[in-house]
């Protein structure tokens, strides 16, 4: 994984590519700092068709007041948000939507009906309502393009962004991931320490699925 800093004012720039739905939220976030420290960041960089995998990453915040909406969004390393999360724009003119699945997502960050950050760091269960957005998968989901948030982040707290994805597109692709402390600009996130608060998984999907069987013990065993 290869990883370069960012602007705030960057990562916000890629957010608003998505429809609307902005406008309310802007007036109320707060303006402001907030340091932010990408704890971890995984993804398995050699896979194959219809291998399941997940991208996980770990972010905290590392200053003294709460952040307003962690958020992370995930673009094609070349087209940027124009192309779907975890899909890439092929190179082809006149056709609709260029956008094409590089990964299937199964499962997103949060399930529908949660908002809120666990002290362990995933997310918590809401009541009736208290869904985010209906316009994605996922409770963590946003308006904005290919971009999911988790809500607030007390002060030396972690929270946790899991995609479960399936490779469908088999050959060398480049995925990019930005995090801000919220959706509209007001909140800047700042790196903590330095450290970059975007990076980089370059990505290598064999054409043909790993062969597997199930030993006399009841194990899966993955034949390399």
């Amino acid at each position: 994984m290869t990883s370069g800093a960012i602007t705030a004012s960057a990562a916000v720039g890629l957010a608003l590519a998505g429809c609307g739905g902005g406008s309310t939220q802007a007036g109320s976030e707060p303006s402001g700092s907030f340091a932010v420290d990408v704890s971890a960041a995984t993804f398995p960089t050699q896979q194959t068709i219809a291998q399941h995998s997940a991208m996980v990453i770990t972010v905290r915040n590392a200053g003294s007041k709460a952040i307003p909406d962690i958020a992370v969004t995930i673009t094609d390393a070349h087209d940027g948000s124009s192309a779907q999360p975890f899909a890439e724009d092929i190179p082809v003119a006149g056709v609709a939507d260029p956008s094409r699945a590089v990964w299937v997502v199964d499962q997103a960050p949060c399930p529908a009906n949660a908002t809120d950050i666990t002290a362990s760091g995933e997310c918590a269960p809401v009541g009736p309502g208290g869904v985010r957005e209906a316009g994605g998968p996922g409770g963590a989901v946003t308006a904005y393009a290919n971009t999911w948030a988790m809500g607030k982040l007390r002060s030396g707290h972690s929270a946790t962004f899991k995609w479960a994805v399936t490779a469908v597109r088999p050959g060398v692709h480049v995925i990019h991931y930005q995090i801000a402390a919220g959706l509209n600009g007001k909140a800047r996130a700042v790196a903590a320490g330095g450290r970059p608060l975007s990076g980089t998984f370059v990505v290598s999907i064999a054409t043909k699925p790993r062969q597997s069987y199930v030993n006399d013990a009841g194990q899966v065993i993955n034949v390399p």
